[in-house]
C-alpha cells in the first residue's frame, strides 16, 4: 500500500472515530456490537478498524492478543526477549493472513518505539505487573487507548497516578479481568443476585484464591542472549538472574511466568487471582452508594511466608517470597466482610452470605449453585438488570466490550476506578501481611491511618532512569 493511501485510511478511520464520539455526545449511541456467532463484524472495515501495537508478549498475550486483533490490526509487536517478540510475530502473521499483507509488522525491544508511533491507536499491555503502571501512564500521555492486563498496579499510588492521568487525557481504558465478562456470566449473575437482595442483607464474602507456590535455593546464572535484564527490571532493584530448572522440567526463576512469586514485581496471589475475585466480591458488596469506598480495617488472620521477614522485608533474596498461606479479613464500612483465604471447602471461588441464604461462584458451567441459584428457575432476575449492570451493553466479550467503547468513547466494564479500588484491598492486606499487623485505612481519604510505617508501604522507590513521571 502507498503511503498516500496508508495516510488517507488513517484519517478516514480517525473521523470516522470521532464522529462516533460526536454521535455519543448528541445522546444516540449506535448499535455497535455485533450478534451472533460473527464477534466483529462492526469491525470488518478496514476504516473502521483501529490500529494496534502489543507491548508484552509472552504467555498471557497469547489470549489477549489474538483476541484483539478480532477488532484491530497489528502494526507492532514489542517485548524485551527477542524470543517472545519472534514467536509473537509469526501469531500475528498467522492471525492476519492475506487480510494483512499489506500492512508491515515491527519488531521492538523498547515499548517507547511502539508509543511513538502516530498511527497506532490502541495498545495491548501484557508485561510483568511492575511495569503496568509506567507503560500504561506514558501510552495515555502518548494518545493511546489501552487494555491492560491485570493488577493494573504494583502500588496504591500508583493507582492515584493512573487516575489523574487518565482524567487529563480521557482515553479509554480496560483492565484484563475478564470475569466482568466472561465466565458463563457466572460472576455478572452473582453481582446481579446480591444487589437484588436474593440473600438478604449481605453480611460477608469469602475469596478463595489459591496458594502460592514455593521455590528452592535459586542459583546465579548467565542472562539469555535473548533478554535484556535491566529493562525487564525496570524499576526493580537490579539483582542477577537466577534461575533452577527441575524434574519435570519445572521452571523457577526471577523473570517471565515466575515473576509473580516475588514482591519485587507482584503481589504474589493477593494481585494474581485476588485481583479478579477480590473484584466481584468489591463489585457486589459495595453497591453504588459506596462504588468509590473500601475496606476500613484490614486484619491479617493466618500468615505463612516461604521464607523469614524482617520488617515487611524477606531476609533470603534467592527464593520466591510472597505469602503462600493466608486468611486476610478486611471490614467495609458498611459492616460487610471480604475474608481473602488460599483454601474453603468451597474450592476456588467467592461464597456470599447474606441473613436470607448464601451461594458459590466460580468459574466453571456448574459453578454457580446455591438455593439462591436453584430459585432463579422459577423467580428470575428482573429483566435489564444484567445489562444495566454491564453499563448499558451486550456482556460476553472482554475485548469485543473495549473495542466498542474505543467507538463510542465511554469507560468499559473493567474501568480504572472500580479496579483501583479492588487491588487496593489487595494492596492493603498484603501490607498487613508483610507487616505483620492490621492496619486501619481511611478509604475516602485513601490513607492508611496511624501508622507511618505501613504509609510507606503505599508507594516503592522507583530506580534511576525508571521512574514515573505524572
Amino acid at each position: 500500500m502507498s503511503t498516500e493511501n496508508q495516510n488517507r485510511n488513517n484519517q478516514n478511520r480517525r473521523d470516522f472515530l470521532k464522529t462516533s464520539a460526536a454521535v455519543v455526545a448528541a445522546g444516540t449511541v449506535p448499535f455497535w456490537f455485533a450478534t451472533g456467532s460473527n464477534r466483529a463484524s462492526a469491525f470488518a472495515s478496514p476504516n473502521e478498524r483501529p490500529v494496534l501495537g502489543c507491548i508484552g508478549t509472552g504467555d498471557r498475550w497469547r489470549g489477549d492478543g489474538p483476541a484483539a486483533m478480532h477488532f484491530s490490526d497489528c502494526v507492532a509487536v514489542c517485548d524485551v526477549d527477542t524470543e517472545h517478540s519472534g514467536q509473537a510475530l509469526d501469531v500475528v502473521k498467522k492471525h492476519q493472513g492475506k487480510k494483512g499483507k499489506d500492512r508491515k509488522v515491527d519488531v521492538y525491544g523498547d515499548y517507547r518505539k511502539v508509543l511513538d508511533r502516530k498511527d497506532i491507536d490502541v495498545v495491548t499491555i501484557v508485561t510483568p505487573d511492575h511495569w503496568h503502571s509506567k507503560i500504561a501512564i506514558e501510552a495515555m500521555q502518548a494518545g493511546k487507548d489501552i487494555y491492560c492486563e491485570k493488577p493494573l498496579t504494583l502500588t496504591i499510588d500508583e493507582g492515584k497516578q493512573i487516575i489523574k492521568v487518565l482524567d487529563e487525557t480521557k482515553r479509554v481504558f480496560q483492565v484484563g479481568t475478564q470475569q466482568r465478562s466472561e465466565m458463563h456470566l457466572n460472576f455478572l449473575k452473582a453481582v446481579a443476585m446480591v444487589r437484588d437482595g436474593r440473600i438478604g442483607k449481605l453480611k460477608r464474602a469469602v475469596c478463595d484464591i489459591g496458594g502460592a507456590p514455593t521455590s528452592g535455593l535459586l542459583k546465579k546464572v548467565d542472562v539469555p542472549s535473548t533478554l535484556n535484564w535491566d529493562m525487564w527490571l525496570g524499576q526493580a532493584p537490579r539483582v542477577d538472574y537466577i534461575k533452577n530448572v527441575r524434574s519435570k522440567g519445572q521452571v523457577e526463576s526471577r523473570c517471565h511466568y515466575e515473576f509473580r512469586w516475588w514482591y519485587e514485581y507482584s503481589g504474589g496471589k493477593l494481585t494474581d487471582w485476588g485481583a479478579h475475585h477480590v473484584d466481584i466480591a468489591q463489585w457486589a458488596i459495595t453497591g453504588d452508594e459506596m462504588a468509590h469506598s473500601g475496606p476500613s480495617k484490614i486484619e491479617p488472620v493466618h500468615v505463612v511466608h516461604p521464607v523469614p521477614f524482617k520488617n515487611g522485608y524477606p531476609t533470603i533474596d534467592n527464593q520466591y517470597n510472597t505469602v503462600t498461606a493466608f486468611t486476610v479479613r478486611c471490614t467495609f464500612p458498611n459492616g460487610v466482610e471480604i475474608s481473602i483465604q488460599d483454601s474453603s471447602p468451597d474450592g476456588n471461588g467467592i461464597l456470599f452470605e447474606g441473613t436470607e441464604g448464601k451461594f458459590h461462584v466460580g468459574r466453571g458451567r456448574e459453578s454457580l449453585y446455591g438455593k439462591p441459584v436453584d430459585d432463579l428457575k422459577t423467580n428470575p432476575l428482573p429483566v435489564g438488570l444484567i445489562t444495566e449492570l454491564y453499563k448499558g451493553k451486550k456482556p460476553g466479550d472482554h475485548m469485543r466490550n473495549f473495542f466498542e467503547c474505543v467507538k463510542t468513547r465511554e469507560q468499559p466494564i473493567s474501568d480504572v476506578y472500580s479496579h483501583h479500588r479492588a487491588i487496593t484491598t489487595c494492596h492493603l492486606a498484603n501490607i498487613a501481611m508483610r507487616l505483620g499487623r492490621a492496619i486501619t485505612w481511611d478509604p475516602q481519604a485513601q490513607q492508611i491511618v496511624g501508622d507511618k510505617e505501613a504509609q510507606k508501604w503505599q508507594s516503592r522507590e522507583q530506580r534511576k532512569g525508571y521512574e514515573i513521571n505524572v
